[in-house]
């Protein structure tokens, strides 16, 4: 494991907490705190990028204690691995990958309750063409709605066109509609090494996301509106382009910032997108979804509390503007 990435000891935790000025751990058995106020704003957070420092369990705690109302629940590594030599998945070691995932997920869901939090939406492994694509799949909608999720966000499978991503989500609908889930499909975005730029791929337009929206036509498939992604040179549109468009459509979000050509996923007002008239936008048009930030690359080893804290603040702040906008 690279050392900047290896797990964190429960005192440097501690030390961390309490240099921000925050109480200790209470090894996830908790007095059931009140929960967020229901008539704001939620904000959310992607825990992968803590959990690989502390694991999922710490990770909630921490994220609730960072002032959060809710989590979005990463899968991209834990319940299979994807080998791209063999072009298939392999088995991870991880309580996900095995046959006691629903115990461990209703654990997880436990503990966000008691600290306060809940599970918003969550994160689905990438797709990749192989045997286990939709087994994996359906299960991460499945720990979703055992966590209490109520979108599960699936990438359209890269280097497909309109029609053949339409039959991948068409494929998953059924079983996503017996868990109580919705799919989010999310804009993507290729890359030309040679202009150092970002090229157009899966729902990376206004009108290719649509495409595919309409081409499904279920109720089950929603837009995730990656704010990043959408700011990228080199693909000819903008956040509030895509979600003017999408409207009702979108009904989740990953924010994060960047220069507006690499895909940073950085803390939002750190980098070069504009953020006011992304909140206006989302107003305009009715959003009634929660703000969840996607700034992993903001999570550092040392810094992991403070950073964490940060990031709840600028969650807050957009949500406040949001708010904002209807008064």
């Amino acid at each position: 494991m690279c050392k900047k990435n290896r797990p964190l000891s429960n005192a440097n935790i501690e030390r961390q907490l309490k240099k921000n000025g925050l109480s200790p751990l209470c090894n996830h058995d908790l007095q059931k705190v009140e929960k967020p106020d229901i008539h704001k704003t939620i904000t959310s957070t992607e825990i992968g990028s803590v959990s690989k420092f502390t694991g999922e369990k710490t990770a909630l705690e921490l994220v609730a204690k960072a002032g959060f109302d809710a989590w979005d629940f990463s899968m991209f590594r834990n319940i299979a691995i994807y080998d791209h030599k063999k072009k298939d998945f392999l088995p991870a070691s991880h309580p996900l990958a095995g046959n006691d995932y629903i115990k461990y997920v209703r654990e997880l869901r436990r503990i966000g309750e008691d600290n306060g939090i809940f599970c918003n939406q969550s994160h689905a492994p990438f797709p990749r063409i192989s045997n286990q694509t939709y087994e994996i799949l359906e299960r991460a909608l499945e720990c979703t709605a055992e966590a209490g999720g109520k979108i599960c966000v699936i990438h359209p499978c890269q280097y497909c066109n309109v029609e053949q991503n339409a039959e991948f989500y068409n494929k998953l609908l059924p079983f996503a509609k017996s868990c109580g889930v919705k799919i989010a499909a999310e804009n993507m975005w290729d890359w030309d090494a040679e202009n150092n730029h970002a090229v157009p791929a899966p729902c990376s337009n206004p009108q290719s996301f649509l495409e595919l929206l309409n081409a499904v036509s279920d109720d089950y498939l929603v837009a995730c509106l990656d704010i990043g992604h959408s700011e990228l040179k080199g693909l000819n549109t903008s956040a509030v382009d895509m979600i003017y468009t999408l409207k009702d459509k979108l009904q989740a979000l990953h924010i994060h910032d960047n220069d507006k050509i690499h895909d940073l996923h950085q803390i939002p007002f750190s980098k070069d997108i504009e953020f006011d008239p992304i909140v206006k936008a989302l107003y305009e048009i009715g959003y009634s979804g929660e703000f969840t930030l996607e700034s992993n690359a903001f999570i550092k080893r040392r810094t992991l509390v403070s950073n964490l804290m940060q990031m709840g603040i600028v969650a807050r702040t957009l949500a406040n503007k949001f708010e904002e906008c209807k008064k």
